[in-house]
């Protein structure tokens, strides 16, 4: 689909109705739209996002394995999605910043995240996971789709301040029905803000099919509101990569909004809390995959003597050495005590804070008496 369009076609439909770089059987598609935005993409450069992706499964892999062994309170896995987010994050600016939804692991991981970051908020302590200011992300956002307005605002401010920057979302195929999205979407438009909207449509909004939010490919709202769109395999990671340059090109020149929807799947549950074989059918699952973003550029790779036996040692270690990394710090987190929830909301003290602070400690006291 080049910008601007948005040929009619059923949702659902697989990715063969996408724009891509790299098939699934890892042959290199010439795409004359696409290829001259990855045109400085070498081997050497193809097998760092390899590393990256494999890399990001494992993190995702030991988030879940922490949760079920009750160090975290919960973990959103990405497993499935690491093309569309390694790719679209490392095609960001270093000024850039990012408004993600609570799935966003692997745009954390291109931007410098440290391995407690991956956890602490997951794990209820305190701070939002991580520093803002350090990563260029906003904390991560649990309402569905509330960031894409924090994002448009944060643009309004980059055009007020006459900066270099583009302001980014992330959010899913769900997200798409929530009238935040829509009114961020006009906001962008009218005001021209340097946003880039990323759909990353994985086909399931919890336990609703993407068929339920539109019959139409998603990337085709965006024209309505008067925003340029793609839509792109996301299992593919120089696609998304190479779409995102032309979306944060669009932005960054004064253009206004753009908008891309990645076409993806959530192989594992929504949440640790969530049970995907109460709604989903396996031979869906088998389909995608046979997609899978990682085995398809290893098979690219192979194809062309690229992959070697070293490098898929060295890419294994480094991502159990972050893995290792993360379950350490994450274990090794010093939980404040509870009462320490009223410390520091205001500069002074307060009254009506005294009270509440005394009520929830007799709380705390009743179980000890229990």
């Amino acid at each position: 689909m080049s910008p601007n369009t948005s040929p009619i076609v059923d949702a659902q439909n697989d990715l063969e109705l996408t724009e891509r770089i790299i098939a699934p059987d890892g042959t290199r598609v010439p795409n004359p739209q696409l290829d001259r935005w990855i045109d400085d993409i070498d081997y050497v450069a193809m097998r760092e996002l390899h590393r990256d992706m494999v890399v990001l499964r494992r993190i995702d892999s030991e988030g879940v394995a922490l949760q079920r062994q009750g160090q975290l309170g919960l973990w959103a896995p990405c497993n499935g999605q690491e093309a569309a987010q390694i790719g679209t994050g490392r095609a960001l600016a270093p000024n850039d910043f990012v408004f993600p939804s609570y799935r966003e692991t692997g745009v954390m991981y291109t931007r410098g995240a440290e391995p407690g970051d991956y956890v602490r908020m997951w794990r209820g302590e305190e701070g939002a996971a991580y520093d803002p200011a350090r990563l260029g992300i906003a904390p991560l956002q649990i309402i569905i789709g509330a960031q894409t307005l924090h994002a448009v605002g944060y643009g309004m401010g980059i055009l007020h301040d006459g900066a270099d920057e583009v302001a980014v979302t992330y959010f899913g195929d769900g997200a798409t029905s929530q009238g935040d999205v829509n009114e961020a979407m006009i906001f962008a438009s009218s005001y021209r803000a340097p946003v880039v909207f990323v759909c990353q449509n994985n086909h399931w909004a919890i336990s609703e099919p993407v068929g339920l939010q539109s019959q139409y490919p998603l990337a085709g709202r965006a024209p309505g509101f008067g925003i340029p769109s793609l839509r792109v395999d996301g299992n593919d990671v120089l696609a998304c990569m190479a779409a995102m340059r032309w979306a944060l090109d669009h932005a960054r020149s004064g253009k206004g909004p753009a908008y891309l929807e990645a076409v993806t799947y959530r192989m594992g549950p929504h949440t640790t809390a969530d049970d995907p074989k109460r709604y989903r059918d396996d031979t869906e699952l088998a389909v995608w995959r046979d997609r899978d973003p990682i085995a398809r550029v290893e098979a690219h790779l192979r194809a062309v003597g690229e992959l070697t036996d070293e490098h898929l040692e060295s890419v294994q270690q480094t991502a159990d050495d972050v893995a290792r990394k993360m379950r350490a710090a994450c274990i090794g987190m010093q939980t404040r005590p509870a009462l320490a929830v009223f410390d520091r909301v205001y500069a002074e003290p307060h009254s009506g804070l005294e009270r509440q602070r005394d009520e929830y400690a007799a709380y705390l006291a009743s179980f000890e008496e229990a």
